[in-house]
């Protein structure tokens, strides 16, 4: 589904956690005249945000209501986006849509992120619905191929992120992280479950130890998925606030893959970017 050989049908479901991705693909699938219907889930999506559109809450858990709602408003394809904390068992809902397939569930959840959001993905198109992805239904949010920014990769960054690439894809049969950090070819640090804002919230605290003693503007954040990975799925994504922990971080820049991660706010990220005199680039694949 991700390679843009099948139409995508309207309305298109969102299945919302946090951050501003959901909305940015619903604003992309109403210039392109789709419709977009978000089914917000709750404590995790913007209440504030969500509020212009049509909409629906349901907490995580709840797979039978979600599945009649889907069913309600002409939704047969399907898209998981946004930023999702992992909730433990306890904290899920279960309905009897989930009890009776409670097993997958718990499987699911033996897994990284991309193992659960693919199993749940499973579960779904086995009662008929479509999931799709980031290039099929939005592909103007994805990362262009190149540097953005007036700052751009030298020698040593170049170094950097050859080998931050290679450390992700030996990472990715362990469904760890999407993220690492290297600064002057060393590796300082790999994305786990804090996140990309937590790692470079750690680099941060190891400079202020004395841990890493590079100078500022050396070291890069690079972003890949995971070898192998559903793309329909946990797309890696950068933004103003990755900007802005790469900032305090005192790296040089940012590198991802083009195509393959989801650029959210793309004005607001490349300002502050050249503001802080730092790079972000996009990787060919």
């Amino acid at each position: 589904m991700t390679d843009g050989d099948t139409k995508v049908s309207s309305p298109v479901g969102l299945i919302a956690a946090g951050g501003v991705m959901p909305f940015a693909v619903a604003d992309s699938l109403i210039k392109r005249g789709l419709t977009p219907i978000v089914f917000a889930l709750k404590g995790i999506c913007d209440p504030t945000r969500v509020s212009p559109y049509r909409h629906h809450w349901i907490s995580i858990g709840q797979i039978g209501r979600a599945k009649k709602l889907f069913r309600t408003e002409g939704c047969r394809d399907l898209l998981f986006i946004g930023s999702l904390v992992r909730p433990a068992l306890s904290e899920i809902r279960l309905d009897l849509g989930t009890l009776r397939v409670i097993n997958e569930v718990w499987a699911a959840f033996r897994g990284g992120d991309d193992h659960l959001l693919s199993s749940i993905g499973r579960i779904l198109e086995r009662d008929g619905f479509r999931m799709v992805g980031i290039k099929d239904v939005a592909p103007d949010v994805l990362m262009p191929e190149g540097s953005l920014t007036n700052t751009k990769p030298d020698e040593q960054s170049s170094y950097d992120i050859a080998l931050g690439r290679e450390l992700l894809r030996a990472l990715s049969p362990f469904d760890i992280g999407q993220a690492v950090v290297v600064i002057d070819g060393h590796v300082v640090g790999v994305e786990d479950i804090e996140g990309t804002d937590g790692l470079l919230a750690r680099i941060v605290t190891l400079r202020a130890l004395g841990r890493i003693r590079a100078a500022a503007k050396r070291g890069v954040l690079v972003k890949a998925p995971k070898n192998g990975q559903d793309l329909r799925y946990d797309l890696p994504t950068i933004g103003a606030r990755t900007v802005d922990g790469a900032a305090k971080a005192r790296l040089a820049g940012i590198a991802v893959i083009a195509g393959n991660t989801v650029l959210a706010e793309p004005q607001a990220t490349i300002e502050a970017a050249d503001a802080a005199g730092i790079f972000v680039a996009g990787l060919p694949v």
